[in-house]
């Protein structure tokens, strides 16, 4: 049987990581027309046929100054609207950093369901699939969505990042900085094992609530004479980071290396870091880290490529193969 023609479309900022993806997968990013107006509207629509096509569209959703968290949603929605009404047979929609993934349950009453909310408008439109990079909560989000709905891991490549700037027999021990993480932080010491030659320990910082404010709490498992490395899926402030940090350095660490995945370095993240007692931070490129200094992603910063990895899912995606390797277990 033959394979649809495949179609690999990104959107505005986006625009440089879906030419990577693109040159990963040997084709050439497909061509559109984003056009503004004066009154703040847009229209968006593939500039080549896509009937019969399989299309992905990559987009993350992250807010910067030329175009909000909300503008961008609904540019990846008007889009795959108009590659469904074009004729395309099944639409993808990739999204590195997915936003309101964080807003995944209520802490109050009548509060809303927020990730709930973007799934539904992302199946209104015709998306036949979705695929996200480490969302904050993986069984939430699957939840949410009634459409395939896959989510891949960074595990594999900051275990991979790590050995590499350590080498394989440097003790390490992977942290947590609160419970809602655990299971993130057991995927990466899981890939740390295929990396690295020792076996990488687990711990855990509490969290505590007083007065309405949540705040670290105390350091559970062995990070003694060990680099603690933290793993988290954002870092917005760094508070709770720079917090792990400290109960790290406290319960003996050799030094203290940040595994996240989306850096929202969201003021005053710069000052809390730069104070801190985190020797290093790893990222991925799902956001760019626009909103450091020069001198701060140069001194502080490791950015790793997920256009590999992205690229890689959608050719198996494409050609109907499994993808069980690639993805957070839930």
């Amino acid at each position: 049987m033959a394979t649809r023609p495949l179609s690999v479309f990104a959107l505005g900022a986006t625009r440089e990581l879906g030419s990577r993806v693109a040159q990963h997968l040997g084709v050439a990013l497909a061509p559109l027309e984003e056009r503004d107006f004066e009154d703040g509207e847009h229209k968006v629509r593939p500039l080549a046929s896509v009937r019969d096509h399989d299309a992905y569209v990559i987009h993350s959703l992250y807010g910067e100054a030329a175009a909000s968290a909300n503008d961008k949603l609904v540019r990846l929605l008007f889009l795959i609207g108009a590659l469904r009404d074009a004729g395309a047979e099944r639409v993808t929609a990739v999204i590195p950093y997915l936003c309101y993934a964080r807003k995944d349950a209520r802490t109050q009453p009548r509060d809303p369901i927020s990730s709930r909310y973007v799934a539904q408008l992302i199946e209104a439109v015709g998306t036949n699939r979705v695929l996200a990079l480490e969302v904050h909560n993986p069984a939430a989000y699957a939840n949410a969505f009634r459409i395939q709905a896959e989510h891949l891991s960074t595990a594999t490549m900051f275990a991979q990042a790590i050995a590499a700037r350590l080498g394989r027999d440097v003790p390490v021990a992977v942290v947590s900085p609160d419970p809602g993480g655990f299971k993130r932080a057991e995927r990466l010491r899981a890939a740390l094992s295929l990396a690295m030659s020792g076996e990488a320990s687990l711990a855990l910082v509490e969290k505590r609530r007083a007065h309405g404010r949540m705040t670290a709490g105390e350091l559970v498992g062995d990070v003694a004479s060990r680099t603690a490395l933290i793993v988290d899926d954002i870092i917005a402030s760094g508070g709770t980071l720079a917090a792990a940090a400290q109960r790290c350095r406290a319960h003996g660490s050799s030094q203290v290396i940040a595994l996240v995945a989306h850096g929202l370095f969201m003021p005053p993240a710069e000052t809390i870091l730069a104070g801190s007692a985190i020797d290093r931070i790893v990222v991925t490129d799902s956001v760019p880290p626009f909103r450091l200094s020069s001198r701060m992603v140069r001194d502080r910063l490791d950015v790793i490529p997920i256009a590999p990895l992205l690229g890689e899912a959608i050719r198996r995606l494409h050609a109907g193969e499994s993808l069980s390797d690639l993805l957070a277990i839930r």
